[in-house]
């Protein structure tokens, strides 16, 4: 895609449990969006804001897009690295040359951790039961 288009690019990003559709509109103010809401009011602690704006602030276009999310599932963290992941692949959808700032970066990569089901014969994924010798 060439970089004059002020089409948005859509990208999607997950981590763990939670699914982020980005779209990233080229010529915007800076503005960033979750669910209908500023990034500040919902990403409530500034660690998982800085990790949802790090592939902007990497690349140095901080300002030059406008960012609308749609994110579910997961928790406060996994929503946060699946709006990254998101962003990051929209970034390189837009301009082919950020992908090695992106790579170098860690921001091109799926995080694969998931959590551990719980199994039959005790209380959680590897805690035991107390075990009674009488």
């Amino acid at each position: 895609m060439s970089e004059t288009t002020t089409q948005p690019i859509l990208a999607t990003g997950r981590r763990k449990m939670a699914s982020a559709r980005v779209r990233l509109i080229p010529g915007g103010t800076g503005k960033i969006t979750v669910n209908g809401k500023e990034l500040e009011d919902y990403c409530y602690a500034e660690v998982l804001s800085r990790a949802v704006e790090a592939p902007l602030s990497i690349t140095e276009n901080k300002g030059n897009f406008d960012v609308i999310a749609s994110v579910h599932g997961g928790g406060p963290n996994g929503q946060a690295g699946a709006i990254a992941l998101g962003l990051a692949r929209a970034l390189e959808k837009f301009n082919g040359e950020l992908r090695p700032q992106l790579k170098k970066a860690g921001l091109l990569k799926r995080d694969p951790r998931r959590r551990e089901r719980k199994k039959s014969g005790q209380p959680g994924a590897r805690k035991r039961f107390q075990f009674s010798k009488r």
